[in-house]
């Protein structure tokens, strides 16, 4: 791997990073529940999609780790390890093994050809799964709330608009994926 090419890599995982705080700041809290809507995992799907596993992960850890260091990435302009270990911190890990599974499950051997957008879906909403299940389990381990509950304040009202973002996502990676060398 020539240098360039390293550079590349790098100012791209910085990017991601970056983008991620940046849809996190577009938020909208909600009265019932602790965690906000944002435009985050629209980033996460982006990163892991575009970058590939390793890629998108590292771009993610780079997100959390400056937001574990107290830069305001985060959420409504937050920081700090206090917001990691707070009952929203498990769905801010879960974008690590988001990015992570959204390139393992795109990036599987597919040819010059696409997938069809429900197959890309469902890998997409699959990758997803993976941080609401880190998120709600350390949400009910923080708060003492059961199973159903927990996810009728931190998954259920999210679902239609990560449904949105899952699609605007594929349609994003397959316009911007020929440009960083990666075919979806």
């Amino acid at each position: 791997m020539s240098q360039t090419h390293k550079t590349n890599r790098i100012i791209l995982y910085a990017f991601f990073a970056a983008l991620t705080a940046v849809c996190s700041w577009i938020s909208i809290p909600l009265p019932f529940s602790p965690v906000p809507i944002n435009l985050a995992t629209l980033s996460v799907f982006l990163a892991g999609g575009l970058l590939g596993a390793s890629g998108g992960a590292v771009s993610q850890i780079v997100f959390v780790f400056l937001g574990a260091v107290g830069l305001p990435v985060f959420h409504s302009f937050t920081g700090g390890i206090g917001i990691l270990a707070g009952p929203t911190g498990g769905y801010l890990i879960g974008y690590i093994t988001t990015a992570y599974l959204t390139g393992r499950l795109l990036g599987a051997p597919l040819g010059n050809k696409k997938p069809p957008l429900l197959m890309g879906a469902g890998k997409l909403a699959l990758a997803l799964l993976s941080c609401y299940v880190l998120g709600t389990a350390w949400f009910m381990f923080l708060t003492g709330t059961g199973l159903m509950a927990a996810l009728f304040l931190c998954v259920f009202p999210f679902l239609p608009g990560d449904a949105l973002k899952i699609i605007a996502a594929l349609l994003l990676i397959r316009k911007l994926s020929p440009h960083l060398g990666r075919q979806i």
